[in-house]
């Protein structure tokens, strides 16, 4: 119950902060700001686990490279994309104290990425459906 309280704050924040601009870099940091929220909220966070976040660019970076270079090979992209997890698997845990927390890591972003792209793909439905 939880989750989907907080999956519909996420889609109500989505409509509330990232109105229709012409501006695509301030979408983007709009949503980014919604992922920190969500990955904070969900990890739960705190002051001194701040250097997650630098970890966290550097691994999501990566990630968004390599589904770049292979985007038609979906067996090389996802090999790829586990070599990485596990190499940030070590530097994650560092900080974050946990393999639990670790995981969810992983799987906090995923959720959100879903989440993204649902409403992306609802939304543009809706602009297809109103045509």
């Amino acid at each position: 119950m939880k989750r989907l309280a907080a999956i519909t704050f996420v889609i109500v924040g989505i409509f509330i902060v990232s109105p229709n601009t012409a501006h695509a870099q301030q979408r983007g940091g709009n949503i980014q700001g919604l992922r920190i929220e969500f990955i904070t909220k969900y990890l739960k966070l705190t002051q001194e686990e701040a250097p997650f976040w630098t970890l966290f660019y550097d691994y999501n970076d990566e990630v968004r490279k390599v589904r770049a270079e292979t985007p038609d090979d979906i067996i090389t992209t996802e090999e790829k994309v586990l070599i990485i997890r596990k190499k940030y698997r070590d530097e994650f845990k560092k900080i974050l104290g946990s393999d639990d927390r670790v995981l969810k890591v992983f799987t906090i972003d995923r959720d959100f990425n879903n989440l993204l792209k649902a409403e992306v793909e609802k939304r543009n439905a809706d602009k297809k459906n109103n045509k």
